[in-house]
């Protein structure tokens, strides 16, 4: 077996004095993270009590052992999508806990206030909560979500590279806002049914159960997801398109507005709006979206097979590599192959190998369309280095999982029976030698 070439070294960055600079003590890294916690845990708090004071302390409990159920199928649906290039658990956490705290904030206040504004101005509280829920709910509670994925678009620009990671984030952070949500519906409808004395499966606590959890429980991530595609198609504009740049996270928050006014507004459209709306607007919807979002999801894979022989040429991966990169199937046998010979250390080296190498994948992608950033160079080498170290544990697992994914080779049959009458037939016969050419020879 060939050996691998040896690491070549890459131009090292100047540390003299005069490019170290000291950063502002409000630039440091712990005070943004300290700042950034402090400001979710101060939104969790203010939103607990908001909704502890509206449901009472038995239909906050309610409210919240019905409304965790649907979150762990979404957020294992989401984490399923961005298998091929996972992002780090800590975007995750904060999206979630964004939706969950800090839109909610917004949300519940925004609306609150904006409801009474008008019932004010208007003097009809009907005609006021309607308003408030086909108009002012969706502007805010969009915006209020739509900002998450904002500050992870501009700060966290490495993990942000496609429509996959928008509609991800995006996701989440809707999963988060829609548990706030139904904990405080479910409560409400708690607190109803012991004033009403309702029960059972007439209860308005089950009928809302059923609406939001059953029903559509994917309401608000699919509002959410058409902001999180307009930013992925930002995200894969060159550093000069900066219209594009703009418009599309803009077009995608407006659509998701639409979407959700359309949805709040079903209510109005008589007895039976609710379901039309439901079957046919919205299950279409979704059925659309999740096929674009795989169908998209398996274009990634096919650009990590494309793109990285270039580095099988060059000697940093084998030749087997690519192949099992870009197959799901393969990655997880070699992570299963490297857990059950070396122990779990070096499944998850295998992990953060295939993470590594899809991340190369797609810079090297953009790089060939033009649209990578000025730190191109310095990206691809630190990649290529993080590689590097897990290649002894990577290599060997990955070249088993190629071997056994691998398509079989088909071989035709020929159309003749193999039997009787021809007991002595050889499908293929004795090789023989014939003299070489040799046009001179008359």
């Amino acid at each position: 077996m060939a050996t691998s070439p040896p690491y070549p070294t890459h131009p090292s960055v100047p540390t003299g004095g005069a490019l170290r600079r000291h950063p502002h003590w409000w630039q440091r890294t712990w005070v943004r993270y300290g700042a950034l916690i402090t400001l979710l845990a101060i939104s969790g708090l203010v939103i607990l009590a908001l909704v502890r004071e509206q449901t009472g302390t038995e239909g906050f409990l309610v409210g919240l052992g019905l409304a965790i159920l649907p979150v762990p199928l979404l957020i294992a649906a989401f984490r399923w999508l961005d298998r091929v290039e996972p992002g780090p658990w800590r975007n995750l956490v904060f999206s979630f806990a964004w939706g969950a705290c800090a839109a909610a904030l917004i949300a519940i206040v925004a609306n609150s206030f904006a409801t009474r504004w008008i019932a004010t101005a208007t003097a009809d509280p009907a005609s006021a909560d309607t308003l408030g829920a086909t108009v002012i709910a969706p502007i805010v509670e969009e915006s209020a979500k739509a900002a998450a994925i904002l500050l992870l678009f501009l700060f966290r620009r490495r993990d942000f590279t496609g429509i996959v990671d928008g509609v991800v984030i995006a996701g989440v952070t809707a999963t988060g806002f829609a548990f706030t949500e139904n904990i405080l519906y479910l409560g409400t409808a708690f607190g109803t049914d012991q004033l009403t004395g309702g029960s059972g499966i007439a209860s308005v606590t089950a009928a809302t159960f059923f609406v939001r959890v059953i029903m559509s429980p994917f309401a608000h991530p699919l509002f959410t997801v058409l902001t999180g595609i307009g930013f992925g198609i930002a995200a894969l504009a060159g550093q000069r398109q900066h219209l594009r740049r703009v418009l599309m996270p803009l077009s995608g928050l407006l659509l998701a507005m639409g979407m959700h006014a359309f949805w709040n507004g079903s209510a109005t459209f008589g007895n039976f709006g609710f379901f039309a709306v439901y079957g046919g607007f919205m299950v279409p919807t979704f059925g659309l979206l999740t096929w674009l979002v795989i169908w998209t999801r398996q274009r990634e894979l096919r650009t990590v097979r494309e793109e990285l022989p270039a580095y099988v040429a060059a000697g940093w991966l084998a030749p087997a590599m690519p192949f099992a990169l870009g197959s799901m199937r393969a990655r997880r046998l070699a992570r299963e192959y490297a857990g059950h010979h070396l122990g779990k250390p070096a499944a998850r080296a295998v992990a953060q190998y295939e993470a590594y190498a899809t991340s190369l994948a797609f810079l090297r992608h953009r790089g060939r369309r033009g649209r990578a950033g000025a730190d191109f160079v310095v990206r691809e080498g630190e990649l290529l280095w993080e590689l590097w170290r897990r290649r002894e544990v990577a290599r060997p697992a990955l070249e088993y999982a190629a071997r056994v994914t691998a398509p079989p080779v088909p071989v035709a049959v020929p159309p003749w029976p193999m039997t009787a009458p021809y007991p002595a037939y050889q499908p293929y016969p004795q090789y023989q030698r014939h003299p070489a050419y040799n046009p001179y020879q008359s």
